[in-house]
């Protein structure tokens, strides 16, 4: 154990976490414990969201950049700082380094979303987009920290960052001590550990629980296999999650402290996305919300829970596609095609099936081009809002009684 002695005494880890809110404490937001009747119906439990979507720069990272740089020597602040990050991290490292006067250059993976590159700019940091994943950016941020001097900011594997991210677990206990479990997404495992650190001394009977993305369960595999393991690649829509390889520091901790690590698919992150947009015009980014798409898989009942919406950096495309996407699994959406003659009327008779269905038309594409038969036939693609999945079917019923068979396309 790294972090645990053999009494089990993690009190040192608590004082540094408090020594890093006494850092931080003038310049982060306090953000809101709020409660949600809807998430708290739908589990059968008490559901508080810990709404880190509000802090500055967006997520909950400045808090660990934050006392990092804060505790730097003078030395090494005139080096200057880097770091490698999906996005969140380094808007935090960016916007913390230009408050303390640190120059910052920021490695990104080329897929990090636009919204958090040019955020990062605008908080004054110097971006280098390299690679296809965190881990192509953390080793070109390490060649940069090896030739050039500069002090590299880890985003997960570091004490002082760690500490930084537990400042958050204060803040729920002071916002309300009972709780039974706090939630909270991992990607490298930063937020969990400083989280835990607290949260186990404050109360030792609290569960923790962590949520990965199926496509990026790194450190679920690492724990199941007893040793940090390497996933060959990542696939998820929840990019600051989506991490190959877990830090060194963060496996320790995760492995003496989070009680249980759940998994959650594509389907169960852009459904609670929607969810959470809707019900509560809350915006969160996909790896923000994994928190409260994992109570659908939490077998408990009438319990205090703490979920940590940990980001809500998002821009407007992905936003509409979570949307989109979200509307199609809830069957909210129904997109279909079929060929109908190519003479006056057809088009006629399909808007009237809708219509008695209840069914509105959103979009439709009439292309003869796209028919088998393009010299009688027209090919008719619809999409129509619906009202769940048994009204879907119930469209599908009405045109097969007319006798008109339908492709299903999403």
């Amino acid at each position: 154990m790294l972090f645990i002695d053999k009494k089990g005494d993690i009190s040192m880890y608590l004082e540094k976490i408090k020594i890093a809110q006494k850092n931080i404490e003038d310049i982060i937001v306090k953000t809101p414990l709020l409660y949600s009747n809807v998430f708290s119906e739908n589990s059968n439990n008490n559901i508080y969201m810990k709404c880190e979507n509000l802090q500055l720069t967006g997520a909950y990272k400045i808090r660990g950049a934050l006392n990092k740089i804060s505790l730097l020597s003078d030395e090494e602040k005139s080096r200057g700082v880097v770091c490698s990050s999906a996005g969140n991290h380094a808007q935090g490292v960016a916007y913390a380094s230009s408050l303390i006067g640190v120059n910052s250059t920021i490695v990104m993976p080329k897929t990090t979303p636009y919204l958090k590159v040019e955020s990062t700019k605008n908080y004054g940091g110097n971006v280098v987009l390299h690679g296809k994943c965190y881990d192509d950016a953390f080793l070109e941020a390490k060649r940069i920290e090896n030739e050039l001097g500069k002090v590299f900011i880890h985003p997960f594997d570091d004490i002082d960052v760690i500490c930084g991210q537990g400042t958050i677990a204060l803040e729920i206990f002071n916002d309300f001590k009972n709780f039974d479990y706090i939630i909270c997404p991992i990607g490298g495992g930063g937020l969990i550990s400083g989280i835990s650190l607290a949260a186990k001394e404050i109360n030792p009977n609290i569960k923790i629980i962590g949520v990965q993305a199926a496509g990026a369960a790194s450190m679920k595999k690492s724990i199941t296999n007893k040793a940090i393991t390497t996933l060959d690649s990542v696939n998820t829509i929840a990019d600051g999650i989506a991490v190959k390889t877990p830090g060194n520091l963060t496996f320790e901790i995760i492995k003496d402290l989070v009680d249980e690590i759940i998994t959650v698919s594509e389907n169960d992150i852009v459904e609670t996305f929607l969810l959470l947009t809707e019900k509560h015009k809350l915006l969160a980014e996909a790896s923000g919300v994994v928190s409260l798409a994992a109570l659908r898989k939490l077998n408990v009942k009438n319990k205090n829970i703490c979920c940590v919406i940990s980001g809500g950096n998002i821009d407007m495309l992905t936003i509409s596609s979570l949307i989109n996407n979200g509307l199609v699994s809830k069957g909210r959406l129904f997109c279909f095609c079929l060929e109908l003659r190519n003479v006056p009327g057809e088009l006629l008779k399909i808007s009237e099936i809708l219509a008695k269905e209840n069914a509105n038309i959103v979009k439709l594409d009439h292309n003869q081009l796209k028919a088998i038969n393009r010299i009688h036939n027209v090919q008719l693609e619809v999409t129509v809002e619906t009202n769940g999945h048994e009204h879907i079917e119930q469209i599908i019923n009405a045109f097969e009684n007319e006798s008109y068979s339908i492709k299903v396309l999403y």
